[in-house]
């Protein structure tokens, strides 16, 4: 762990700086600018503070590990499918958004090597652009950073758990009011000076109707979906993979989840309440992938494939990539296939600019139709 970083400091300063927020807000601060606040403010919020969060073992003091740090055929495997999108829209190359610590980047060149004429990082942490620097050094004729986007983009778009990380709306119904009324959840400052909870009436509501007697609370994500029509927007000629935890829109709204999906991170540990804390543990919520497919097909991309994590990897050749590798490789990667650890939780959604094509990803197991 980043040592030089004095975590009690670090959470007063962002404290202050919501506390701020909720006043200027009027009292009542919608969780969407929380959540955008704990996780995003410069050099305060968890995702632009310095602290560790990615790895495989708290010991280190990570918070989580994602797929590119578990096993490198993570990267091998989606290179076979990045290397085919590139073939089919002639482009050179690739786009990651929220590269991490920049192990998915070095994977994929390690890979594609000098089929990728550039590499462009879009992070919002400078202290983990430090650390992308670093773990892709001997690449650095082909990888550079953007600011902000231009307006096109040919090649591949990659984001691997980008869109669990973008703001929610928290909306809850309580049970028994047969009236249906919805609440939108915000913050306040309570009496101790503590953050607490208060909802307040909305006129936001879930997609589709959710059925059922009892307490219900969900998460609505327009800045997801907006991020997606930027991209539709940007995206010229090529094809954009996102790698996430969620469900299609039945499954994530369906009765029985009616605690939301809404949880933080910190030491490999699951919490519930975003509200302590703040800026040292991720705050994160499953993708609805129904709502991110609706708003890239009216902006105008083609959904070219939605499957799970394993279907994907499998369907790109990682089994039998496994099979030349040794026992510790071996099973490390098995984590990113089987049922109970990644395989069926995290999805992938492609998407195109242009006429449709059936990637290699999605040959067998393609779940569009569940959409």
């Amino acid at each position: 762990m980043n040592t030089s970083i004095d975590s009690s400091s670090l959470t007063t300063a962002l404290k202050q700086h919501i506390e701020e927020a909720i006043r200027a807000a009027g009292g009542w601060l919608a969780f969407d600018r929380f959540m955008e606040l704990a996780l995003y403010t410069p050099g305060l919020g968890y995702y632009a503070n310095g602290t560790a969060k990615f790895g495989t073992m708290p010991q280190s003091g990570s918070d989580f590990v994602t797929a590119p740090e578990l096993s490198p055929l993570f990267g091998w495997a989606l290179a076979q499918q990045v290397r085919e999108a590139l073939d089919a829209s002639g482009t050179h190359e690739i786009w990651e958004f929220g590269a991490g610590t920049g192990a998915l980047a070095k994977q994929l060149l390690e890979v594609l090597g000098s089929r990728v004429k550039r590499y462009t990082i879009v992070d919002l942490s400078g202290s983990l652009r430090a650390r992308q620097q670093q773990t892709l050094e001997k690449f650095d004729d082909q990888v550079v950073w953007a600011d902000q986007l231009p307006d096109a983009i040919e090649g591949v778009i990659v984001g691997n758990e980008v869109l669990d990380a973008m703001p929610v709306q928290l909306v809850f119904r309580k049970g028994g009011e047969q009236d249906g009324v919805w609440n939108e959840r915000g913050v306040v400052l309570a009496g101790d000076g503590s953050f607490a909870w208060i909802d307040k009436p909305t006129d936001l509501r879930p997609p589709i109707d959710v059925p059922g007697p009892q307490d219900y609370l969900t998460e609505l994500q327009p800045q997801g979906e907006a991020f997606i029509r930027t991209i539709a927007d940007r995206l010229k000629r090529g094809a954009a993979i996102f790698i996430d935890y969620g469900f299609p829109e039945g499954e994530f709204f369906h009765p029985q989840r009616h605690m939301g999906t809404l949880v933080c991170h910190r030491a490999h540990q699951v919490d519930f309440d975003p509200l302590v804390d703040v800026g040292l543990k991720d705050i994160t919520a499953h993708v609805n992938f129904t709502g991110i497919a609706l708003a890239a097909q009216d902006a105008g991309l083609q959904v070219l494939g939605y499957t799970n994590q394993a279907h994907f990897l499998l369907n790109c050749g990682i089994a039998q990539e496994m099979e030349k590798r040794e026992q510790k490789q071996r099973s490390q990667a098995a984590k990113l296939v089987m049922e109970h650890e990644m395989g069926e939780l995290f999805k992938v959604i492609m998407l195109g600019a242009g006429e449709a094509w059936l990637p290699r990803g999605f040959s067998h197991g393609d779940c569009t139709h569940r959409l």
